[in-house]
């Protein structure tokens, strides 16, 4: 899985980036297959810090954003928000008429 990290109106330093692969790099997990490209963007507006992020699995484009007093808080809750959404995803893909998962049925 790749991680693309950007940031507006931020310098995105290594240790940032490194932060936002260590959070992200679990959310392989769901998935038997790996997705290709996660886009995180991390951004300031004066009291909050934000960090988005976007995937494109399974035909779908899943989206997150989180806010917080801290970026590194803010990246913690965007890292959460997208397991429970691939999670969501991942449930959504069972085929219900065999029992069976269509992301193994792709295989």
């Amino acid at each position: 899985m790749h991680i693309e990290t950007h940031g507006h109106q931020i310098e995105v330093t290594p240790a940032l980036r490194d932060y936002v692969e260590s959070k992200l790099s679990r959310l392989g997990r769901h998935f038997e297959h790996p997705m290709d490209v996660v886009r995180t963007q991390l951004s300031i507006n004066k009291p909050h810090h934000r960090a988005e992020a976007t995937i494109n699995i399974a035909g779908r484009t899943l989206h997150a954003d989180a806010d917080a007093q801290d970026m590194y808080a803010a990246i913690d809750l965007l890292a959460d928000k997208l397991d429970r959404l691939l999670i969501k995803q991942k449930e959504k893909m069972v085929d219900h008429h065999r029992g069976e998962s269509l992301a193994r049925a792709a295989d």
